[in-house]
């Protein structure tokens, strides 16, 4: 009876621990390199049922055990930074209708600031997710002369980031231009990669939307170089892009006839539908390190992540 009660007893145990589910050795918050991917299809449809399995990270190369993973919605606190120059004057009531459907999409743990960047660059003062307030703070009018200090925009927003408040730190930014440098006396000059790295050290991730807009040709004949320059002068600044890839956002070009809310309303679901890996930096040197993440278990998806971090130091 006794050897039979022993038995049983093992045996409810090997079920136990058979029923109970993997989980993640993490070795605390101080140590966690955490890299948030989106995959997609070659279609552009977000997957959003792989497992951890499916996933490798390298660091510097050398692929790294996953201790962190994660798939369900991540509270996000995001900045959205609207193009208020003069190129896009006829476009105001476009960026505010963008605007509602972005806050419509919003999680429950999701909060929001709103800045522009024109004249001047501003951002309301507080993270929150009450739309009335959001709404409050969007644009009322465009002047016409105003410059893009699109770099300086995006550069103010990442410092707003610095206080220890919960969920991811996310940029979106609608822009229609090139970055038109300082706009006053005494601004530094920012450049793009200046911002990729501000990005990394802060840990933010910036999604672009850059707008074809009309409104940027430049005047004159077509003559030698013209329509080339005028092709050009149509396009928004190409920065935009690579900053986003580099910090793991999206990018998205769209014609004005486009429809710009559906295009905020896909970063939002984005934000909802990506994996959270986390592993240990293999090296505490204070340096930037590469990393990159692989789908092992299926051909044709994309993955999206950030593409270097910078490593803790190894206190002396």
């Amino acid at each position: 009876m006794t050897r039979l009660l022993t038995v049983l007893i093992l045996g409810a145990c090997v079920l136990n621990l058979s029923a109970s589910p993997q989980q993640p050795i993490f070795r605390g918050t101080s140590d966690a390199v955490r890299v948030f991917v989106t995959v997609t299809d070659h279609d552009g449809r977000l997957i959003t049922s792989l497992e951890q399995k499916d996933f490798e990270v390298r660091d510097e190369g050398k692929p790294q055990p996953i201790t962190l993973f994660d798939n369900t919605p991540q509270p996000v606190r995001l900045i959205e930074m609207l193009d208020v120059s003069g190129s896009m004057a006829g476009n105001l009531s476009l960026l505010r209708a963008a605007s509602n459907q972005l806050f419509s999409r919003l999680g429950e743990n999701d909060v929001v600031r709103v800045g522009t960047f024109g004249r001047e660059v501003t951002i309301s003062p507080a993270f929150t997710r009450d739309v009335g307030e959001l709404r409050s703070a969007l644009p009322t009018v465009i002047a016409s002369d105003a410059p893009t200090p699109l770099w300086r925009g995006i550069d103010d927003a990442i410092g707003k980031f610095k206080d220890d408040g919960e969920g991811r730190s996310v940029i979106l930014v609608l822009s229609d231009g090139k970055d038109s440098g300082p706009t006053g006396f005494g601004q530094p000059f920012i450049s793009q990669a200046e911002i990729i790295d501000h990005a990394r050290s802060q840990d933010v991730m910036v999604y672009g939307v850059g707008m074809r807009s009309r409104g940027n040709r430049p005047p004159g004949a077509f003559g030698p170089g013209g329509l080339q320059a005028a092709l050009l002068a149509d396009l928004p600044d190409p920065g935009l892009a690579l900053v986003s890839e580099h910090t793991g956002g999206g990018y998205t070009e769209i014609r004005p006839t486009e429809d710009l809310g559906a295009a905020f309303a896909r970063v939002v679901d984005e934000l909802h539908g990506q994996y959270l890996l986390g592993f240990a930096p293999p090296k505490r040197d204070g340096k930037v390190h590469n990393v990159e993440v692989r789908i092992l278990s299926q051909k044709g998806l994309k993955p999206r992540a950030r593409k270097s971090y910078v490593a803790p130091k190894e206190k002396p």
